[in-house]
């Protein structure tokens, strides 16, 4: 079985975003994800999805922040 304590699940957010299951180091409350000139943020849901690689926490998106320029 896959290390579940450095992976997450992603939730909502851009209906493309290239990938749902994502590395987190270290695991925390909130992740950061670099995407098209900003930054797509997620926040620890508390729930747990039983994915291919495991049993996974499951991250929510919450909001975008745009890069100046």
């Amino acid at each position: 079985m896959a290390d579940t304590e450095t992976k997450a699940v992603l939730s909502g957010g851009p209906a493309d975003f290239p990938e749902r299951i994502v590395p987190i180091e270290p695991p925390g409350p909130e992740i950061k994800i670099a995407w098209r000139n900003g930054y797509e943020h997620f926040r620890a849901s508390g729930r747990h999805e039983d994915t291919e690689e495991g049993r996974l926490p499951v991250y929510e998106w919450w909001e975008r922040t745009e890069l100046p320029g």
